[in-house]
């Protein structure tokens, strides 16, 4: 399963690094750049829809999908031959609910080893009747009703295409999560605003890891605290939040 919008580039080798699956379905929320029709023309079963929110999309997806067990995947992540070997296998006799998969992340072209980039374990493979994916948007998470057990090999995930697309992605999902907070009734403390883009970055870079990536592991750093900076002024309301696209 691969909820998706104008990922025409990146789109083609996701779907074809899960070609072992017996469907693969895509949900299109308003691609203008081919995206729907390339998925098609590798096999995809495409389904073109609104935009609810990350987390409502994918529940969508997962309640529209045909089979028992459920894999998904975004259009910037690839699924490894051995984490192919390993679903396959696992699956010839389940031995859980949900399995977790590490994720190997590679920044403009370098691969991390820490810093929150690995594991980065997530759960991404589960009983349909077992799971639902829940969170604050944009940041979801798969919850799974049972035994959870890993799964050999890589999700290889691409994430920006170059650092631009970073920082504007930093800008739109620090404005989702701001949006969600205000709207839950959270507003910013001093502790949000001074305390959490340092403490993010020292967790990030020398509790995690993060300096053994070197130099990207040091902007990485940066980034993420930039992020949490950003997100907590947006909250306070120093920084507009932009209107809702869809």
């Amino acid at each position: 399963m691969i909820i998706a919008r104008d990922e025409v580039d990146r789109i083609g080798d996701a779907i074809r690094s899960v070609a072992f699956a017996e469907e693969c379905l895509v949900l299109d929320s308003g691609s203008t750049d081919g995206t729907p029709e390339l998925a098609e023309s590798l096999g995809a079963r495409v389904i073109r829809t609104g935009w609810p929110g990350h987390v409502a999309q994918k529940n969508r997806a997962f309640s529209m999908a045909s089979h028992d067990w459920l894999l998904s995947i975004d259009a910037d992540e690839r699924v490894s031959p051995e984490l192919a070997r390993s679903i396959q296998q696992a699956l010839k006799t389940p031995a859980a609910q949900g399995y977790r998969v590490s994720r190997r992340n590679l920044w403009l072209g370098h691969a991390l080893t820490g810093g929150h980039w690995y594991p980065d374990a997530r759960i991404r493979l589960a009983r349909r009747d077992a799971c639902r994916w829940v969170g604050q948007n944009p940041h979801d998470h798969l919850q799974v009703s049972g035994p959870v057990a890993p799964l050999s090999g890589d999700l290889i995930h691409l994430p920006y295409r170059d650092l631009a697309e970073h920082l504007s992605t930093i800008d739109r999902y620090t404005a989702t999560a701001a949006r969600e907070l205000r709207a839950a009734g959270r507003r910013a403390r001093w502790t949000d605003l001074w305390l959490r883009p340092g403490w993010r970055f020292f967790s990030g870079f020398v509790l995690s890891g993060g300096f053994r990536d070197g130099v990207p592991g040091l902007l990485l750093a940066g980034m993420g605290s930039l992020y949490c900076a950003l997100k907590w002024a947006r909250v306070a309301g120093i920084v507009p939040i932009p209107q809702e696209q869809e």
